[in-house]
């Protein structure tokens, strides 16, 4: 096992590839530092393979608070009005 693999962590496994990407999407966001693993094996034969949504071990308590949802984001967003289009 490398160094990497040692200090690396996995928060998620994700059978959908599209939903690892979300997922590290929303980590990237938030500045935590990720990587997919498997992604590639996953399109040979999904329903084998998972993508692991891998962290560093320093990160990973903070990573499953946002994957969890326990993280507010703020009120950035704000809803589409039909009627100011």
């Amino acid at each position: 096992m490398s160094e990497i693999d040692e200090e690396l962590v996995t928060v998620g496994k994700y059978l959908e590839p599209a939903d690892a990407h979300m997922a590290k999407g929303l980590l990237d966001s938030a500045g935590i530092e990720c990587f997919l693993q498997g992604e590639q094996a996953n399109s040979l034969l999904a329903s084998a393979f998972r993508v692991r949504l891998r962290v560093r071990h320093a990160d990973e308590d903070a990573a499953k608070e946002m994957l969890a949802g326990e993280v507010s984001i703020g009120n950035q967003w704000e809803a589409a009005n039909d009627d100011e289009a």
